[in-house]
């Protein structure tokens, strides 16, 4: 079993209300019941340069999931996590 396998803490997605991409990501956390908070950087300045600090990228969707970021829906990313 990994060490990066993901457990009760809260990820944060960084989004914007028109990503498609953004909306798999969610659909999978929600999928697998794992609670998430949604950030839309487009309305926030400050958490989109908290994102870019984390990720080095400007686009969205970016999620950090206990300090692990996935970039993009990046699925078996995240299909790794929750293995």
């Amino acid at each position: 079993m990994s060490d990066k396998k993901v457990d009760s803490q809260k990820a944060i997605v960084y989004s914007t209300p028109w990503c498609q991409f953004c909306k798999h990501v969610e659909a999978y956390l929600d999928e697998k019941g794992y609670e998430y908070e949604k950030i839309d950087v487009q309305a926030n300045p400050d958490k989109a340069q908290e994102m870019i600090d984390k990720s080095g990228q400007m686009g969205v969707p970016v999620t950090d999931i206990k300090g692990e970021i996935i970039i993009g829906w990046d699925k078996p990313k995240f299909e790794a996590l929750f293995a």
